[in-house]
């Protein structure tokens, strides 16, 4: 059974940064695409940003480009997203996913999600 567990959310002041982490485990082979959304009180889940499985095709939502960094280790099956220049706006429960989508994009299907991990952001 694959499982998805988020790690690394905290609450920060403006400008600050955190990395998340997202373990996966119950795969056979390590999945060919994975992302992070998130999603803030009231409003829908948004994807931030989804990379391949060699790394080599990372994409962001405009408003993270810059700030946000999406990499994954496969040897320890672990997703990560570092996070600069934090800003209110960033506030939100995130959430780590995966799938096979080939294209790997935001707007991919994703099978597998994990619980989340809250991120607060303060001015």
């Amino acid at each position: 059974q694959v499982q998805l567990v988020e790690s690394g959310g905290a609450s920060v002041q403006t400008g600050g940064s955190l990395r998340l982490s997202c373990a996966a485990s119950g795969y056979t082979y390590s999945p060919y695409c994975m992302g992070w959304f998130r999603q803030a009180p009231g409003k829908e889940r948004e994807g931030v940003a989804a990379i391949n499985r060699d790394g080599s095709r990372p994409r962001y939502t405009d408003s993270v480009k810059g700030r946000f960094t999406i990499s994954r280790d496969n040897a320890k099956n672990t997703l990560y997203l570092q996070m600069n220049s934090l800003e209110p706006e960033d506030t939100a429960m995130y959430y780590c996913a995966a799938g096979d989508s080939i294209a790997c994009t935001l707007s991919s299907r994703f099978a597998y999600w994990g619980q989340g991990t809250q991120v607060s952001v303060s001015s």
